[in-house]
């Protein structure tokens, strides 16, 4: 994706890669541009090592190249590295901010 087509509150998807199961509810994945390994709870599916994954979260800060993600925990990724799934719409309101004038 192009710089600057996020914007915070998009729900973005990040593809990943498992790197192993860690626990029978655990598994370790590594996110491209993220250079750590980044576990999360996986107790549904018997994923095996070098299977992509598609980790969803919210857009919370971004810095030029960079956006922070909420995958429960922040993940800093290149925004190359991210796919749009829903793109934030504010609430509207139904009534007025302030009373009408008597």
């Amino acid at each position: 994706m192009a710089e600057g087509s996020f914007s915070i509150g998009d729900e973005v998807a990040i593809s990943a890669t498992v790197r192993r199961r860690v626990t029978d509810d655990r598994v370790s994945v590594s996110i491209p541009s993220y250079g750590f390994p980044h576990s999360i709870v996986d107790r549904t599916s018997k994923v095996k090592k070098g299977q992509p994954m598609e980790l969803t979260g919210n857009v919370t800060y971004i810095d030029g190249e960079w956006v922070t993600v909420n995958l429960g925990v922040p993940v800093t990724v290149n925004a190359d590295t991210l796919r749009l799934v829903t793109a934030y719409k504010p609430p509207t309101r139904k009534a007025p901010l302030v009373d009408k004038p008597t």
